[in-house]
């Protein structure tokens, strides 16, 4: 088993920056790819950035160039730096973990607000 937990979510305007954090606990040995999330309200969730185990890193279109996921040494804590945030970012955050086995572990979930 895999436990996530997220930080790093709150209210920010227009243009501005937000860095979330996800540590996570447990058989950290079994992960092959975490990532981050979102859902907007009446949307599907959707993937915004992920990283290998071996450091390949994919983004979603509309973050490319505007957000970077990057990962502690230990492999335990991964991040996403949001820069020029805009409003249609507003969603609530996921942290991903998927398993050598392709089993999904999900965090909580954290609320990312972009307004003026």
């Amino acid at each position: 088993q895999v436990q996530l937990v997220e930080s790093g979510g709150g209210l920010v305007q227009p243009g501005g920056s937000l860095r979330l954090s996800c540590a996570a606990s447990g058989n950290i040995f079994s992960i092959n790819v975490m990532g981050w999330y979102r859902q907007a309200p009446g949307k599907e969730r959707e993937l915004v950035a992920s990283i290998t185990d071996g450091g390949y890193r994919n983004y979603a279109d509309s973050v490319k160039g505007r957000f970077t996921i990057s990962r502690n040494n230990a492999k335990d804590t991964v991040y996403l730096q949001m820069n020029s945030l805009k409003r249609e970012d507003t969603a609530v955050y996921y942290c991903n973990a998927m398993s050598q086995l392709l089993k999904n572990y999900w965090g909580q979930g954290t609320q990312v607000t972009v307004s003026s």
